[in-house]
């Protein structure tokens, strides 16, 4: 018996395919990117491309150093 194979579908880059800007003072935007306990999701999960993944990690932390999102949540 042949069991069938795990397959997943390659995720496309959120930034590229909408053409959305990315802003560090949008914060609803960056907060979908970030765990629970406040840690930036990587790229392979989140599925973006390795440009806008950095730019992503830029904009957080530029919102992080100016008091918009907190660096850890509390428990």
């Amino acid at each position: 018996m042949e069991r069938g194979r795990l397959f997943q579908r390659r995720r496309v880059c959120r930034f590229c395919h909408e053409t959305t800007p990315l802003d560090y003072k949008d914060l609803n935007l960056l907060r979908n990117f970030l765990t629970e306990r406040g840690r930036i999701i990587p790229r392979r999960i989140s599925g973006n491309c390795m440009r806008h993944q950095r730019k992503l990690t830029i904009a957080i932390k530029r919102a992080r150093s100016i008091a918009l999102l907190a660096f850890a949540e509390e428990r």
